[in-house]
């Protein structure tokens, strides 16, 4: 039996394992998925994640629920040895062990691409994953908490300062839907007012959104800027240590939460770690049917695969590492493979964009069709309606409009669950204290978490419940 192996269990490969689970035959072949997480992040719910508008566990879904006839190896390859058809896979306990196939498929995804800036990696969260979104969220939430038990001064400005760095579409929707969540929030918090919050979207190059033309790009900083938010144009962060931002015009601001998401590099494996053949990127050459450039029985998709575009008038264009493609590819690339086990020819990727659409908060949106553009409240419904179709399965789509009914009907919830990044330490801090011992630094609740002891002073005392 023909084994083929998934490297990445992203769209790509999620689809193209579940398109090889219904049209492989009984016998034919047998599939195996390798990835470090248990599921599929849907990124595009993301910023709606970070606003609360869709739940954390909404936008993943299980690749062992729904991939049932698939192999599914918690993971990271480390190597891929093509030459002797074998992958060197880490797994999160115990020693790495070598992983035989036929056939491989490598959709191992891209990586947020950092630069070498001062402060940046011990300052800032990505945008990629959903732990990464619901970190955002509790981050603000918090925020908001501290600084309505603070005068007004510096400490409760940095607290209500957010910077976001990169004018993508992450970027720049997940710092419109941030912006609409802290807007709403001001309702509940009379301690704070509007001018307090200091939102800044900082970007290199001269425009925002590059998959949409220059007009619609002009009217999303427009709109940013009358909800109170500075963009940065042309300007580079040249230092965040200490959480104080530093750009490259001269202007200086501390904030609480800084939000990289300038851009996507070439996964680790794919770009140092094979022997496939790559571009000067990082990214795997591939033909137009998906198969890999120069070799035999391997394929790539998505956002590792620098795939041409042959909707593309441009010459050499390459297809957007987007949604979009990643889902299509990963499917034809399933067909293609089985099309070549039974001695059929594969077909090339051929996509036209179906248009560009993002979301800048509640209620809030752009989409571009060619001449076509929308703005407002019409693109906002259009891009709720496009993923939550788009989403996997109907057990997320279900799920996901159960919770946007609930929101119309009461309202985003507001919790901050920030603690849950740090379940043990009330629990080591109330032991600590009975016992007669002095806490220890390491003990301490995060910056804005109260312990046990905090609530009730009164050292293990705590009130007894009738």
């Amino acid at each position: 039996m023909r084994r083929i192996l998934i490297v990445g269990g992203g769209y790509a490969g999620f689809h193209a394992a579940r398109k090889l689970e219904k049209k492989l035959r009984r016998g034919e072949a047998e599939v195996t998925l390798v990835d470090p997480r248990p599921y599929l992040t849907y990124q595009p719910f993301l910023p709606e994640v970070v606003a609360g508008s869709v739940e954390a566990r909404h936008a993943a879904v299980s690749l062992r629920r729904h991939l049932r006839r698939t192999h599914v190896i918690a993971g990271k390859v480390t190597a891929i040895d093509h030459a002797h058809r074998v992958v060197t896979v880490q797994p999160a306990d115990g020693d790495p062990r070598e992983l035989g196939y036929d056939t491989i498929v490598v959709t191992a995804g891209a990586v947020t691409r950092t630069l070498p800036v001062p402060g940046i990696a011990d300052q800032a969260i990505g945008l990629k994953h959903v732990e990464e979104a619901v970190a955002i969220r509790d981050r603000l939430l918090t925020a908001f908490d501290r600084a309505a038990a603070l005068p007004a001064g510096p400490q409760r400005r940095r607290l209500l300062t957010v910077t976001f760095v990169g004018g993508g579409f992450s970027g720049v929707e997940g710092f419109g839907e941030l912006l609409s969540l802290a807007t709403a929030l001001l309702k509940r918090y009379p301690e704070l007012h509007r001018g307090e919050l200091r939102f800044h979207l900082v970007e290199a190059s001269g425009r925002i959104l590059p998959e949409v033309t220059d007009r619609p790009g002009r009217w999303v900083v427009r709109e940013l800027e009358r909800r109170g938010a500075r963009v940065h144009l042309n300007t580079l962060v040249t230092s965040a240590e200490n959480g104080h931002v530093t750009l490259s015009t001269g202007e200086e601001f501390d904030a609480e939460l800084i939000v990289w998401t300038a851009g996507n590099g070439a996964n680790p494996v794919v770009g140092r770690h094979t022997d496939l053949p790559v571009d000067e990127r990082g990214y795997l050459v591939v033909r137009p049917d998906l198969r890999v450039e120069g070799v035999t029985d391997a394929w790539a998709a998505g956002d590792d695969a620098a795939v041409p575009d042959l909707a593309s008038p441009v010459p050499g264009a390459r297809t957007v590492p987007n949604a979009q493609h990643a889902y299509r590819q990963g499917k034809l690339l399933a067909r293609n493979i089985i099309a070549t086990l039974r001695g059929r020819a594969p077909k090339p990727y051929v996509h036209h964009s179906l248009g560009a659409i993002a979301t800048l908060g509640l209620g809030r949106g752009i989409f571009q069709y060619k001449q076509l553009v929308l703005k407002g409240l019409p693109a906002w419904l259009m891009h709720r309606g496009y993923h939550v179709l788009a989403v996997p399965t109907w057990e997320r789509k279900v799920r996901v409009l159960a919770v946007w009914l609930t929101q119309a009907l009461f309202g985003r919830d507001i919790l901050s669950l920030a603690s849950v990044q740090h379940p043990r330490e009330a629990f080591v801090a109330a032991g600590r204290t009975v016992a007669g011992a002095a806490p220890r630094a390491e003990d301490q609740p995060a910056k804005g978490l109260a312990s046990i002891e905090q609530v009730w002073p009164a050292a293990g005392k705590v009130p007894e419940i009738r």
